[in-house]
């Protein structure tokens, strides 16, 4: 069974991932507005996977019998400078999300919740994950600089990104 703080903790949590989904659509729709569809395919697929993240959540609370409270999600920014800036607000706001992945497991070890703790190691791999895809992108991103051939062959490069479903369709 889960302490209330860690219920309340991973409620926070859905929050923090479903403000994610909802800052890559923002930025999908940003791309999109600029006539950059890989990019916003990017960030849609990027949207879905953030939702699936909340899910993932949302499900373990209901497996543990846990109360499931949802907070209020922010309005994200809608506007960058350029896809450059876009991308490093991308990685800014996965750090932010890695660190609030660590305190759930600091949280789950100090409690001294091993079902939590095992679940969460999912997630540390995944800010890995992120966080690496966002680096490789500003670093394209910085190559190109101002070239819109290297911003048009990065655009067509990032269209091919495919959702695919974390959790299955019941």
């Amino acid at each position: 069974m889960l302490s209330k703080k860690m219920e309340t903790a991973i409620c926070k949590q859905i929050q923090e991932e479903l403000f994610s989904s909802y800052l890559y659509l923002s930025m999908s729709a940003y791309f999109s507005n600029m006539g950059l569809d890989g990019f916003a395919n990017w960030m849609s697929v990027q949207e879905k996977e953030e939702r699936d993240h909340a899910m993932k959540f949302y499900n373990y609370l209901l497996s543990q019998g846990a109360e499931i409270k949802l907070f209020q999600i922010n309005e994200p920014d809608h506007k960058w400078k350029s896809p450059l800036d876009a991308f490093k607000a991308t990685l800014k706001h996965e750090q932010h999300i890695t660190k609030c992945i660590n305190g759930l497991v600091d949280l789950a070890e100090k409690e001294k919740d091993r079902a939590t703790f095992n679940f969460l190691q999912w997630y540390i791999d995944e800010q890995v994950e992120e966080e690496e895809n966002d680096r490789n992108i500003i670093d394209k991103l910085t190559l190109i600089k101002e070239n819109s051939n290297g911003l048009f062959m990065l655009d067509k490069d990032l269209a091919q990104r495919v959702y695919t479903p974390l959790i299955p369709a019941v």
